[in-house]
């Protein structure tokens, strides 16, 4: 069944690959033109174009049936877990993959309690994201292309999260960063979102040769990649080897780094937006950047050996959570505003990881994943009813006309905020208590952390007023916002339902419910990662806080979110006023955060371009000028000669016989010489 859940979404892609070329062929049968059309909007090619249109549409279906079938396999690998306790793993072996000498790579797929939980979240918010794609892409001319890259999309994060060995993990790995290529620049006619595709793919670039190196490192200490057997090793008789340990852990979590979109990667992410909405959606949400996590949450045992690179994914974790909500307060563009936002709450993940609160993590990236898909969505259907706008200075006043896109956006930031009793206070307020609790420097950590939630709750309910309240600050001669049609907003609808409850998951240990539910369901796997922690650590056990402090605290992350959502929006359910104070009064600072404390910029200016530079005078001086003008001389010089000795070539004998007498002169005078 694993093998069948792998290959679903597989054989998806495939048949909606075949239905592009059909649709193309039917076009070239009709003299349809598939190029240039690089929007949603409504398709005005004629009947040919619709003609063409029964192929794509039929590839949407044959994608989102996909998609239902890996999250209903998805779901019964969970009920088989959840039904038999003691089964820890299910296991499908397929044959020996690489074999040489006492190395050897099986194809195995592995279904435990961590990978459950991904493939479900994998799936159920990808179909979604599928069906709401059907709406949104109704128009477009590549819809069916882009369907199959969004179901192999899928496919290669699943290859991920069930592959039993760091080699097979690596191919999924690549497998998503190839297809975000392919989806962030869908709409290349454009130009700038192939730009951001390359930079995508050049970035994490780095990040795939710190997973290699760090991959190397750990075949050398225990002459295997299998994951279970590098988690269960023991990690006490390697103590000897602890530095290589901690470099091996510092190298994967570079590799995270660029996926998860940590500092100092993070700047692929925030362009990442210049794809459809959907793949926005299903990059930040469901796939791409909850690999790292991923990968960390699976080798935590490893990451627990290595204190000192656990305390430092917290700070990197911290710094990026606080200058991707820092960058968020002053964007105009709703989908970057969400970008930023991703990029800080992925840094909350890394920041639980950190202090060794790993189902919080997990916990954490769940609800991000409910709340960060129906946000991105939701902006996905102001988008289709703005006609392509995406500047919140030019919109206002939209929940009138968007009475469903609305009241869901409005759950989902709510959630994202942190406030109280939703998914998102619970699973970030967890993450901030079990660092709190892990005391000394940790402590440090959790007062950034505060303050990004401050910061948070603010951009968030900042972008609800400028969105949705206020007047119109659109032309309503030309701009008409309507609500998007049913097959978008259902998908709103469950993921906002989703968004509100699915605090449930894990609830707090104070609490008079079932409480840290996911956290028990993780326990086997994260039980060597806690006892090389907390055994080696300074604590000698889990830091634990009483219900006193615990209540407190949540009390205290409850009325910080609620007071500055407030202030978020009433200082900007009126227009962008603060804004512009902003910019004519500190307008250093203004930049410094609208360009994400200028790390891109800088980025740019002192590697890009010194690179562009360094190509320019390879190509034009070294290349053209030097080997270029070497080789083309050395023709001209001996064409110049040639035709130099070709005029003495004049038919006389007597100019022959002079100079045959000059050179047997010159040769009698060299060997009297020598």
């Amino acid at each position: 069944m694993l093998w069948l859940l792998l290959f679903t979404p597989l054989l998806g892609s495939a048949l909606c690959g075949a239905l592009h070329f059909a649709a193309l062929r039917a076009g070239s049968a009709h003299g349809d033109d598939d190029q240039g059309h690089d929007s949603h909007g409504p398709d005005s090619r004629g009947e040919p174009g619709h003609r063409n249109g029964d192929w794509k549409n039929l590839a949407g279906l044959v994608a989102c049936a996909a998609m239902a079938l890996a999250l209903g396999l998805s779901a019964w690998t969970w009920l088989t877990l959840f039904r038999a306790p003691l089964t820890l793993a299910l296991e499908s072996s397929a044959w020996h993959w690489i074999d040489a000498g006492s190395f050897s790579i099986e194809l195995t797929l592995v279904a435990d309690r961590l990978s459950s939980v991904m493939l479900l979240v994998i799936t159920g918010v990808g179909f979604l994201i599928h069906v709401y794609s059907l709406g949104y892409m109704e128009s477009d001319p590549g819809k069916a292309k882009f369907f199959a890259y969004l179901n192999l999309f899928v496919f290669a994060m699943l290859v991920l999260v069930l592959s039993s060995n760091l080699l097979g993990l690596f191919v999924g790995w690549e497998g998503v960063g190839l297809c975000s290529y392919l989806l962030i620049g869908f709409w290349y006619q454009k130009g700038w979102p192939a730009e951001a595709a390359q930079k995508a793919f050049v970035v994490n670039r780095i990040g795939d040769a710190c997973f290699l190196l760090g991959s190397f490192l750990l075949l050398r200490l225990f002459g295997t990649l299998d994951l279970s057997a590098i988690a269960g090793a023991n990690f006490h008789q390697l103590g000897a080897k602890s530095g290589e340990i901690a470099l091996a852990a510092l190298l994967l979590f570079g590799g995270a780094c660029g996926k998860s979109a940590q500092f100092p990667l993070f700047t692929w992410l925030p362009d990442a937006m210049a794809g459809p909405t959907p793949v926005s959606a299903l990059i930040h949400a469901a796939t791409m950047v909850t690999a790292g996590v991923y990968l960390v949450l699976r080798l935590n045992p490893l990451f627990a050996a290595a204190p000192a690179v656990l305390f430092a994914i917290g700070c990197v974790g911290a710094l990026t959570a606080l200058i991707g909500a820092s960058t968020a307060l002053l964007q105009r563009d709703i989908k970057k505003v969400l970008a930023y936002s991703t990029v800080s709450q992925l840094g909350y993940m890394f920041l639980g990881l950190s202090a060794g609160a790993w189902s919080a993590a997990l916990f954490h990236l769940v609800t991000h994943a409910f709340f960060k898909g129906l946000l991105f969505l939701g902006s996905g259907s102001v988008i289709h009813g703005m006609h392509d706008e995406q500047d919140m200075y030019k919109m206002g006043g939209l929940r009138r006309a968007m009475p469903r896109t609305y009241w869901t956006f409005c759950a989902g930031a709510a959630a994202l905020s942190g406030l109280p009793l939703l998914s998102g206070f619970f699973s970030k307020d967890e993450i901030l208590a079990r660092n709190f609790a892990a005391g000394g420097f940790h402590v440090l950590l959790w007062v950034v952390g505060v303050f990004t939630a401050a910061l948070t709750a603010f951009y968030t309910w900042r972008m609800v007023a400028l969105t949705f309240h206020g007047e119109p600050r659109y032309d309503a001669s030309h701009v008409h916002p309507h609500e998007s049609p049913a097959v978008m907003t259902v998908p709103l609808v469950i993921l906002a339902v989703l968004s509100l409850a699915g605090g449930l998951l894990n609830l707090p240990h104070v609490s008079p419910l079932w409480a840290s539910g996911l956290e028990h369901w993780l326990e086997p796997v994260t039980r060597a990662g806690d006892e090389i922690l907390w055994r080696a650590g300074e604590h000698g056990a889990a830091p634990h806080l009483a219900d006193g402090a615990e209540w407190l605290l949540l009390g205290f992350g409850a009325c910080l979110a609620a007071f500055f959502a407030h202030r978020g929006y009433h200082g900007y359910k009126h227009g962008h006023a603060r804004d512009q104070a902003l910019e004519n009064g500190q307008p250093r600072l203004a930049a410094f955060l609208r360009e994400a404390w200028k790390i891109d910029r800088a980025y740019t200016e002192r590697v890009v371009a010194p690179l562009n530079e360094g190509a320019r005078v390879l190509a034009s001086e070294v290349d053209q000028r030097g080997i270029d003008g070497l080789v083309n001389g050395a023709g001209s010089l001996a064409r110049a000669l040639g035709m130099r000795l070709r005029a003495l070539s004049d038919g006389q004998v007597k100019g022959y016989a002079i100079w045959m007498g000059a050179g047997a002169a010159g040769l009698s005078l060299l060997w009297m010489v020598l």
